[in-house]
């Protein structure tokens, strides 16, 4: 009885078509989607790096603006400088942002 069990199991399991039978990735259809997931984590890592880069340089060059303009608010605001002194060093300050 078992001898015959096996061998019925054993044809059955020959009619299959081979990825069933080795699973998947055990056929030759399944080797392009390997790559994929690698792929997909590179992108998806390179993305956040260049993504993080660009927003810390825009943030750096706005914070060297924002930092001599926030001194000079300061000045007004403490009564060091006038308003005409103020609004004329403010142009010089957007007229020429330091790089």
């Amino acid at each position: 009885m078992l001898t015959s069990l096996s061998t019925t199991l054993g044809a059955a399991a020959a009619q299959l078509p081979t990825d069933v039978v080795h699973g998947p990735g055990g056929g030759f259809v399944f080797w392009p989607f390997f790559l994929l997931i690698p792929l997909f984590w590179i992108l998806v890592i390179g993305f956040f790096i260049l993504f993080g880069r660009r927003m810390w340089r825009r943030n750096h060059d706005w914070a060297a603006t924002q930092g001599a303009e926030s001194v000079l608010r300061e000045r007004y605001a403490r009564g060091e400088i006038d308003e005409t002194e103020y609004r004329q060093r403010l142009e010089v300050l957007r007229a020429h942002p330091t790089k």
